[in-house]
């Protein structure tokens, strides 16, 4: 599959941080399914929109 064509999903972490990773693939330890699915471009630009906070969810809870 071309990676220009490929899909991806928005993962998360238990410290509220996102990512891309291939729809394909098992996600990474300690990731969960954020519920988007699309493009590269697609993904990224979900994330823009939800992660306004760019804090670890640990350091945001100690303030």
């Amino acid at each position: 599959m071309s990676a220009e064509f490929e899909s991806y999903k928005v993962v998360v972490n238990h410290e509220e941080q996102y990512s891309i990773w291939p729809s394909h693939r098992q996600n990474p330890l300690g990731w969960t399914d954020a519920g988007k699915v699309g493009t590269k471009d697609e993904c990224l630009q979900h994330i823009g929109e939800v992660w306004t906070d760019m804090t670890p969810k640990s350091l945001r809870a100690a303030k």
